[in-house]
C-alpha cells in the first residue's frame, strides 16, 4: 500500500518519489498564463509567440492534472489545480460563452437601428471558388462588409454578389468595405513599414451614415508574421503598422468607431496593444480563424469604440484559409 508523502519522506529514495518535477511544471505553467507579459521578447519574440496561442497552454493543465491524479499524491492534484484556476479565470468564458449560435439574420432585411451587424473576411488572394465565397458572404446578412486580399481578378465578383445587399463600397487597394447604408469620406489610411518600398495599400477609413448615426469605419490588413530560425518569431513589420493604425484611430474625431481586419496577431499579443488599449475586441468564445483547416488563432478582428459588442461568431470555412467572423454591436 502506498504511504502518504509525509511517512515516504523518511524511506530511501523518497526524495525521487517527491512530487517536485509536478509542482514545478504547474508553477511554471500558471506562471507563464498569468504572467505572460513578463515573458520578455528580446530573445525571438517569444513573448508575442506565447501570447499568440495563450490558451492552449489549457492542454498542458490537463496534462498535468492526469499525472498528479495517477500519481495520487495531494500535493501535486494541489499544484495542479492552480493553473487550472488561472486558466479558468482567463478563458472560461470562451468555454461556456452565452451565445455561441446566433439567430440568422435575414439578408434581405436591416438590422433593427439599435443594432449593428459586421462581417470580417480576409477572402484569400489564391482563393480558388471566389464567386463561392462572395455568395456566402452575402447571404450572411451583414449590414457592413470587410474584405481582404482583394485582388483584381477577383474583385469584379465580390462587387456583383455583395453589390445588390450593399449597394454603397470603398475599395483601397487589396481592402474593401462593402455597406447597407451610405458611406462619405472613404480615403486609405497608411499603414506600411517604412521598409517596405513596393505599392502596399493595406488599409481604409470611411464613414457609414447608419440610422442612428455616423461611425467610423476602419479596414485594416497588417502584414503577416513568420517564424524563422534567423530571427524567431518575426512581428516587427506587424507590430510597425499596428502603430501606425492606432496613431490614425488615435485621432479619429468621432467618438463612435469600428475596426474590422486581419490583424496578424490576438488579442493577448503585446505587438497588438496599441489598439486593444483603445478599443474593446468583439470577444464571444475562442472564435479561432486561422487556419480555416484547423484553427489555431483568433487573428481575424472586429473591435470598437462607442458601441458594445453583443455577440461574435464565426461562420463557416470558404475558399480562403481564413474563417469569417461576425459579430453584432449595440449602437448607442
Amino acid at each position: 500500500m502506498r504511504e502518504p508523502d509525509g511517512e515516504d519522506a523518511d524511506r530511501p529514495g523518497a526524495r525521487r518519489r517527491r512530487p517536485w518535477i509536478l509542482v514545478s511544471a504547474a508553477v511554471l505553467v500558471a506562471g507563464l498564463l498569468a504572467f505572460h507579459s513578463a515573458v520578455p521578447n528580446a530573445v525571438g519574440n517569444l513573448g508575442s509567440l506565447l501570447e499568440t496561442f495563450l490558451p492552449w497552454l489549457g492542454l498542458a493543465v490537463v496534462v498535468l492534472l492526469v499525472l498528479a491524479s495517477l500519481r495520487r499524491s495531494a500535493v501535486a492534484v494541489t499544484a495542479a489545480a492552480l493553473p487550472a484556476v488561472v486558466w479558468a479565470v482567463m478563458f472560461g468564458t470562451s468555454v461556456f460563452p452565452g451565445s455561441t449560435h446566433p439567430r440568422p439574420v435575414d439578408a434581405g432585411a436591416p438590422e433593427p437601428a439599435s443594432t449593428l451587424t459586421v462581417l470580417q473576411h480576409n477572402v484569400a488572394d489564391d482563393n480558388a471558388d471566389p464567386a463561392g465565397t462572395a455568395r456566402a458572404l452575402a447571404a450572411a446578412g451583414a449590414d457592413l462588409v470587410a474584405l481582404q486580399e482583394l485582388s483584381p481578378q477577383a474583385l469584379p465578383g465580390y462587387e456583383a454578389a455583395l453589390g445588390p445587399g450593399h449597394p454603397h463600397r470603398v475599395v483601397v487597394g487589396t481592402v474593401g468595405l462593402w455597406s447597407r447604408y451610405p458611406l462619405a469620406d472613404g480615403r486609405p489610411v497608411d499603414i506600411k513599414p517604412r521598409d517596405i518600398t513596393a505599392d502596399w495599400r493595406r488599409g481604409l477609413r470611411t464613414t457609414a451614415r447608419t440610422p442612428t448615426g455616423d461611425i467610423a469605419v476602419y479596414v485594416a490588413h497588417l502584414p503577416s508574421v513568420r517564424i524563422r530560425p534567423q530571427d524567431g518569431f518575426g512581428t516587427a513589420w506587424r507590430d510597425e503598422s499596428a502603430a501606425a493604425l492606432a496613431t490614425a484611430v488615435a485621432a479619429e474625431k468621432l467618438e463612435r468607431i469600428v475596426l474590422l481586419g486581419d490583424l496578424n496577431g490576438t488579442v493577448h499579443d503585446r505587438g497588438l496593444s496599441p489598439l486593444t488599449s483603445r478599443l474593446t475586441p468583439a470577444l464571444e468564445g475562442f472564435g479561432f480563424t486561422w487556419p480555416a483547416a484547423f484553427p489555431l488563432a483568433r487573428i481575424d478582428h472586429v473591435m470598437t469604440r462607442g458601441t458594445t459588442p453583443a455577440t461574435t461568431w464565426t461562420l463557416p470555412a470558404t475558399g480562403s484559409d481564413h474563417l469569417p467572423v461576425a459579430a453584432r454591436l449595440a449602437l448607442r
